[in-house]
């Protein structure tokens, strides 16, 4: 395993009602950025389907085989015309809608009746690193009860139980169309601006990860395994 820090920047694929999910080109000029303060970084990425299924499979997968110390996860929130830095994870699932493999959950909560999880203190200085691009970004205590927040809610387990140091969850909005430049007032942010406030709240992320006493223990997250709510959609 390599010395260097480890960051990995996870998106998800397209889903019911979203056939473009630009958390993905997202997380690939992320991934690709090359600075002078990354020199010691290591990046990676993972793109994961939006199925339950998925992310209880391969999410222990992915964090035993990167080992990274942070984790920044992205979403998208298409009804939200800012970025909202998620501040916790709710005991919730939907039941109204089936993921993108037809499956519903077949109870509301992820884990019996635990209460909210927080992510922690270091999501306050995200929105700073956001804001101070120019973006709209705005603190959310509602991450919702689908994919985005069924994803933050194992993080946060995973975080609990000596895997990465720190993970965040960024919802995005949907972007102006591919080459668009934004005129004041338009509702929609490009990929660029996107791609901005990504980088920095990356840098935050690196830096707050090297003031990290201990480096995350690959051994337990690679064997916590998870028992997804869901049950073949009926209808």
């Amino acid at each position: 395993m390599s010395g260097k820090l480890r960051i990995l920047l996870t998106g998800f694929g397209p889903f019911p009602g979203a056939p473009y999910n630009p958390t993905q080109p997202l997380v690939a000029r992320l991934t690709q950025l090359r600075r002078p303060a990354l020199d010691d970084v290591e990046l990676s990425s993972h793109i994961f389907p939006v199925t339950y299924a998925a992310v209880d499979r391969q999410l222990p997968e992915v964090l035993a085989k990167q080992n990274p110390h942070a984790l920044l996860m992205f979403g998208l929130a298409a009804r939200t015309p800012y970025l909202r830095i998620e501040t916790r994870a709710r005991n919730a699932v939907t039941m109204l809608w089936p993921d993108a493999a037809n499956t519903r959950s077949s109870k509301r909560g992820i884990a019996g009746h635990a209460d909210a999880m927080m992510f922690g203190p270091h999501t306050a200085k995200l929105l700073r690193a956001a804001r101070l691009t120019g973006i709209d970004a705005r603190a959310s205590r509602d991450a919702g009860a689908y994919l985005c927040n069924y994803l933050s809610w194992r993080a946060i387990e995973n975080v609990r139980t000596g895997g990465p140091q720190l993970a965040a969850f960024i919802h995005i909005p949907l972007l102006a169309r591919s080459g668009a430049v934004r005129r004041k007032g338009a509702p929609r942010m490009t990929l660029e601006e996107l791609v901005d406030a990504g980088e920095a709240m990356l840098m935050e992320m690196v830096q707050l990860a090297r003031k990290q006493p201990n480096k995350p223990a690959s051994k337990m997250v690679g064997t916590l395994r998870f028992a997804h709510p869901t049950a073949p959609s009926v209808r």
